[in-house]
């Protein structure tokens, strides 16, 4: 199941469990603001692809609550490689 981390590790921006957020398939977890501008869709711990957090049931939060541990990077997030796309 996936945590629902509660904060961006870039910017540590708040992240409730129904916000737009992104993650890695290592559930690294980053704002729309920061997967876009700063990593360009590339998780700077694995190098993997950002993809849209999915949403979990506003019904089943309270059986299956989000994380509360909040990740930061301390020296913050390094740019990303500008994807094909971005061009």
């Amino acid at each position: 199941m996936l945590d629902l981390r509660p904060n961006c590790e870039c910017c540590d921006r708040d992240l409730p469990p129904a916000a737009v957020a992104f993650i890695c398939s290592f559930e690294c977890t980053y704002c729309a603001d920061c997967a876009r501008d700063t990593l360009h869709g590339v998780c700077p711990n694995c190098g993997g692809e950002l993809v849209r957090r999915p949403v979990r049931p506003a019904g089943k939060l309270a059986a299956n609550p989000p994380s509360t541990t909040r990740i930061l990077k301390a020296e913050g997030c390094p740019p990303g490689a500008p994807t094909p796309s971005s061009h």
